[in-house]
């Protein structure tokens, strides 16, 4: 990685890491601590952008940091990057973005208008996760640490972590709910007597529900660098987003990515914010941009933001080691 300060990349208190730091060392696991701490690691969505998050997670595992974390929440690519994560399958997931994932097979906007989605989480699912490198369904819901997929309820758009997940064939019914995007994915998935959406939608990064579950160290992931915020985060959603919203629900809100993550990102920043209260928060973004967006199937750009996520982790641990 070119030379670039970790301020960049790596935002609010560095003792989230060094907490990390401290557990790889004591070889400590979930259930048997001897330090006081509940640590959490939230991963945000972004279609494609997951691809950045993605090599992050592989960075992470390489260091042997799986079980220094107690529960893991995602939503959308999220979700499905927590799953390989906590069942170590991290290298896999990184690879399959570029190796699986860029074909206009799983994403084509020529389907948009047609009986067939945009986003084929079929392709995911079935041929990905099933059949190329597949996914140890079996174990969720039995590791260390648990996985709390979060949702949007389409009754109402707020937000929920799904419950009750008990067989591979929930899990994967649930991570299809937390990745359901409005219109270009099909219709809202049905699960527990509800109807789901992408859980972006209403709630991009889990940090003030996993600190609500009793989180006194949160570690953020992130899918968007610096250059891919927008520059005021109290701007709110853009006159056509809204309009969009009204259209499809949840769509608009989606697609306004940039300006969602930095208002999230000041809860990570601004140790007096009011959801904040006495936990402690650190988010690692990506150092620099591949130029791709949620929807990008190139393989190169791609395979760019997967090498750029897990430089960028490793440089924020190696920031806090020395």
């Amino acid at each position: 990685m070119p030379t670039v300060s970790p301020a960049s990349f790596l935002h609010g208190d560095r003792e989230v890491l060094g907490v990390l730091h401290d557990r790889r060392a004591a070889d400590s696991a979930p259930g048997a601590r001897a330090d006081p701490h509940r640590v959490a690691l939230v991963i945000g969505g972004g279609g494609m952008r997951g691809a950045y998050v993605a090599g992050m997670l592989r960075a992470l595992d390489r260091a042997g940091l799986v079980p220094a974390f107690d529960e893991v929440y995602g939503a959308s690519s999220g979700g499905f990057s927590g799953a390989a994560f906590l069942t170590g399958d991290a290298a896999a997931c990184a690879a399959s973005y570029p190796e699986d994932l860029c074909t206009e097979v799983f994403i084509n906007m020529r389907r948009l208008g047609t009986r067939r989605p945009v986003v084929a989480l079929d392709h995911l699912v079935h041929d990905v996760l099933g059949d190329r490198k597949p996914l140890a369904w079996h174990r969720l819901g039995s590791t260390p640490a648990p996985l709390r997929l979060v949702a949007t309820d389409t009754a109402d758009l707020t937000a929920h972590t799904l419950e009750g997940m008990a067989t591979a064939a929930d899990w994967e019914q649930a991570l299809r709910a937390s990745a359901a995007i409005p219109l270009l994915s099909g219709p809202p998935v049905s699960y527990g007597g509800r109807r789901w959406v992408d859980g972006s939608v209403a709630e991009p990064l889990a940090m003030a529900r996993a600190l609500r579950g009793g989180a006194t160290h949160v570690l953020v992931l992130l899918c968007r660098g610096a250059d891919d915020l927008h520059p005021d985060a109290d701007a709110g959603l853009s006159l056509w987003a809204r309009a969009l919203d009204r259209l499809v629900p949840g769509l608009g809100s989606l697609a306004q990515g940039s300006r969602r993550y930095g208002a999230d990102l000041r809860l990570v920043t601004d140790a007096a914010h009011p959801e904040r209260g006495p936990g402690h928060l650190a988010a690692i973004g990506p150092a620099r941009s591949a130029g791709m967006g949620a929807l990008c199937v190139d393989p190169v750009r791609v395979g760019d933001a997967v090498r750029i996520g897990d430089e960028s982790a490793e440089a924020a641990l190696d920031a806090v080691a020395a």
